[in-house]
């Protein structure tokens, strides 16, 4: 009987080592960032809307977005999908560039810098006029042109905002922090027109999806009538930095994937899923550039009447010179 009693005996139980712990809170962390860089690869593939049939030929040559320094040129247009119910919203006919952002980023380059969008320039093949016409004209390739030939400069890359899908990626990062002033803007006439009104106040505040892109859209802003396009050109860099320091926030491992699945959804680019993974890694990586925007000298008179804005040749050539270095 005794000798039943002693089989009967539990054995303990082996306690897991804490070097084993370590090694399996790895592996756990391993298969998470790599399950997120294929989701984000096949978010990019599905999402994909190749724009190098339509842009391509204007591109420069480019190297490894993630390793060495590319030029990228962000266009946000007022183009808006079928769907939407905002009022003025273009949902057919050609839209201008309203977001005109030039980036440096890879290799530890870190710059940015802002063409406002009633600047006027030379538009190859089509005269003077301002320069967010040249989207409307002739779509990306004109715009990479355009822009090309009033700066001096190679463009690499392309990045269309998807203003559709913007809001979710911003929302996928569990929104971002921002100091702003007092701002109260009606988006397309405001919500009593079926449009949107962004109401912040002065000082920090914590933005979701909708209201991100709608600060990004500002361009009257009712507690400060003085704004006008320079400070949304501002604005829109400053959500950029909100964007790359929601990146690298510890809080945000834990929404990798969900953050890698939205990120390409977010913008249409001549850039595959490998490039354009490394783009995004090396803004979250790179540096936090000081706010540039090319600033107008005066106005001038189009051709067709309109008034736009002159930039001297002295300060777009000392903008350039200290977006390249």
């Amino acid at each position: 009987a005794e000798e039943g009693e002693a089989d009967r005996v539990p054995k303990r139980r082996r306690q897991l080592s804490p070097g084993r712990i370590v090694r399996f809170a790895a592996l756990a962390i391993v298969g998470w960032i790599v399950g997120s860089l294929v989701l984000f690869l096949v978010s990019a593939q599905l999402q994909r809307q190749d724009v190098s049939d339509s842009a391509g030929s204007a591109l420069d040559s480019s190297s490894n977005t993630l390793t060495s320094p590319n030029t990228i040129l962000v266009l946000g247009s007022d183009a808006r999908t079928k769907e939407t119910s905002e009022p003025g919203s273009s949902t057919g006919g050609p839209s201008r560039s309203d977001t005109i952002l030039l980036m440096r980023a890879g290799g530890g380059a870190s710059a940015r810098l802002s063409i406002p969008r009633d600047t006027v320039v030379d538009i190859p093949g089509n005269g003077r006029n301002k320069i967010n016409a040249a989207y409307a004209i002739g779509g990306p390739a004109l715009a990479v042109k355009t822009v090309k030939t009033y700066l001096g400069i190679e463009i690499n890359h392309l990045v269309e905002v998807n203003f559709a899908n913007f809001p979710d990626f911003i929302d996928a990062l569990g929104g971002v922090d921002l100091r702003t002033g007092c701002v109260v803007s009606r988006i397309n006439g405001g919500f009593k027109n079926g449009g949107y009104t962004l109401r912040l106040k002065a000082g920090e505040n914590h933005l979701d999806g909708k209201q991100a892109l709608a600060l990004a859209r500002t361009r009257k802003n009712e507690c400060r009538p003085s704004e006008n396009d320079l400070t949304r050109a501002r604005r829109q860099q400053k959500i950029l930095g909100a964007i790359k320091g929601r990146l690298v926030s510890p809080a945000t491992f834990v929404r990798l994937p969900l953050v890698s699945w939205a990120a390409p959804k977010a913008v249409r680019s001549d850039m595959a899923g490998p490039s354009l993974l490394g783009l995004f890694g090396s803004v979250a990586t790179g540096g936090s550039p000081s706010t540039r925007v090319l600033k107008p000298s005066g106005a001038t008179t189009l051709p067709d009447g309109g008034a736009g804005l002159v930039v001297s040749e002295a300060e777009k050539q000392a903008e350039v010179a200290r977006f390249l270095r």
